[in-house]
């Protein structure tokens, strides 16, 4: 982790969707109050990070990744200094906050791009990435036209209502496409370093960063993203080295390398995540295939130089929640997985408690698909599952519907639920540094269909051997000596003998080793 904060090296992230989470003014969406309110919760899960979703002002076109101003709260979550007492209360449980910054890209009603669109040329003019010609488009990216007196295109980089910020072109081929160390990419480099210097210096902890692989263009190797991340690295090194960060990237090679302390798998490209949870045939339920993951995890970490800070979190307000693909056995094998890999864990909101993707609903503020993962936390069975007490038809999104959807509050109380398990997998993580996120990994048996995965995890003179087999049958694991002791053990049965182990199908194995094992496997 090189210069990396202490606290991030045991850190176990939340992830909040600050519209779903806890609504204290009964307006029917979540606010700042509400997350402070529910800090202890938070803490009692084991969790010592926070990742908050952008919660600044937006007119909500992408539920806040379209910022209209990056230094204010939007109104509707409170103000300031309602967050400023978050970071406050949150340090005083042990617990540090990132933010979400959005660095590629504005709301078209940013005062930015507002002033970038005038005729005249003005401090803004090279703040977005403009074409000379209303009749050239910006080749690759959807574009803006004709929507002021200014004679060009403007790149977006998701939605129409998102254009995209300039920080130059690695390449540049035409008389438009400014290099890096332009005046505009420059300006624009310094306006995101004051953005994060403000929130820093009233207590924020770091960021989480959007799509942060994708800031310069034209940009194959990610040469210039990296040069332009590590410039913003060194900024933070000298005034605020405790502070870190985290890409969405998912090149932990190359995010890395620029200066980043962790990197997201992400869901899509080529990652094979979701060949694990959310498939037609998820590992985690039997019938799938994890040896494609592996191979590529095991690329990535290699490439990174074997640092093992690869996040792979539960899921997050653009995935499909992980209830919809796996049962509770099932979910209880994948939290067994996540929460022994390296890389620091991220757990979304709801799911440790297997909350329900919400099917069929109308599209909020751009979620479309992704809406029915957003849904408002259940916190018991009172009005609106707790979440809030306005009138059910002005909640932010529908709740799930089903009256035996699962609460946080029955959790708690039952000392067998899904909640419970996940908590003393945290604290088992949090008791063995091979577990934690700075240990070793090394695969074993890599999940191929009908197999377990099998991986070893290591950290000084600590070895723990991981065994998964989610698959029906039972499998035969063999060592080079006898494992010292079974640390956690789900599902069925499992035999020892000298040099071997069965394990039962549908089940997760802890062993604490005092040999390292050998390869060998049959089922």
């Amino acid at each position: 982790m090189g210069k990396g904060p202490l606290w991030l090296e045991n850190a176990v992230f939340y992830e909040i969707y600050p519209q779903s989470f806890k609504d204290t003014d009964a307006d029917g969406i979540g606010n700042i109050d509400g997350i402070t309110e529910k800090l202890p919760y938070i803490r009692e899960l084991g969790c010592t990070g926070l990742w908050i979703n952008p919660c600044f002002e937006s007119p909500f076109g992408d539920a806040g990744y379209d910022v209209s101003d990056y230094r204010k709260v939007a109104q509707r979550y409170g103000t300031n200094e309602d967050l400023f007492r978050l970071f406050e209360e949150a340090h005083k449980l042990g617990i540090h906050v990132l933010l979400d910054l959005v660095p590629g890209h504005t709301s078209w009603k940013h005062p930015w791009f507002i002033e970038s669109m005038k005729a005249e040329k003005n401090e803004y003019t090279d703040r977005y990435v403009w074409t000379d010609s209303i009749w050239e488009e910006p080749k690759g990216y959807g574009s803006l036209r004709g929507i002021s007196p200014r004679n060009g295109s403007c790149a977006v980089n998701f939605f129409t209502h998102q254009p995209a910020l300039n920080y130059g072109f690695y390449k540049p081929e035409r008389p438009w496409q400014q290099p890096v160390d332009a005046e505009g990419p420059l300006a624009t480099r310094e306006a995101m370093k004051d953005v994060m210097r403000f929130w820093l210096e009233h207590g924020c902890d770091g960021f989480r960063v959007d799509m942060a692989g994708s800031l310069v263009k034209n940009d194959e190797d990610g040469k210039g993203t990296i040069a332009l991340w590590q410039d913003i690295r060194a900024f933070l090194d000298r005034e605020f080295p405790d502070s870190a960060l985290v890409s969405e990237w998912g090149e932990p090679d190359k995010s890395l390398q620029g200066g980043f302390h962790m990197d997201f798998l992400l869901h899509f490209g080529p990652s094979h995540y979701n060949d694990l949870f959310r498939c037609e045939e998820p590992f985690f339920k039997g019938t799938g295939d994890a040896s494609e993951f592996v191979a590529k995890y095991t690329e990535n970490y290699e490439r990174s130089e074997r640092k093992g800070l690869i996040c792979i979190p539960s899921g997050n307000h653009d995935m499909i929640r992980l209830a919809k693909y796996l049962n509770d056995e099932e979910l209880r094998l994948a939290f067994a997985f996540l929460l022994s890999m390296p890389g620091a864990p991220f757990l979304y909101y709801g799911d440790e408690i297997g909350m329900r993707y919400v099917e069929n609903l109308t599209s909020v503020e751009g979620g479309y698909e992704r809406t029915g993962s957003r849904s408002p936390m259940q916190w018991d069975k009172s009005r609106n599952a707790g979440f809030s007490d306005a009138p059910s038809e002005a909640l932010y999104i529908p709740l799930d519907p089903d009256p035996e959807r699962p609460t946080a509050e029955g959790m708690m109380n039952d000392p067998a639920s899904l909640r419970n398990y996940v908590k003393d997998l945290i604290r088992m993580r949090n008791a063995h540094p091979a577990l934690g996120n700075l240990g070793e990994i090394s695969f074993v048996l890599d999940g191929r269909k009908g197999h377990p995965l099998v991986y070893l995890r290591s950290r000084g003179d600590e070895k723990i051997l991981v065994v998964q087999n989610p698959a029906s049958s039972p499998a035969v694991i063999r060592f080079d000596g006898t494992p010292e002791k079974e640390l956690f053990r789900f599902g069925g049965d499992a035999s020892f003998s000298e040099g071997s182990c069965t394990v039962s199908g549908r089940s997760a194995l802890f062993l604490l080793l005092s040999n390292q094992v050998s390869n060998q496997v049959s089922n």
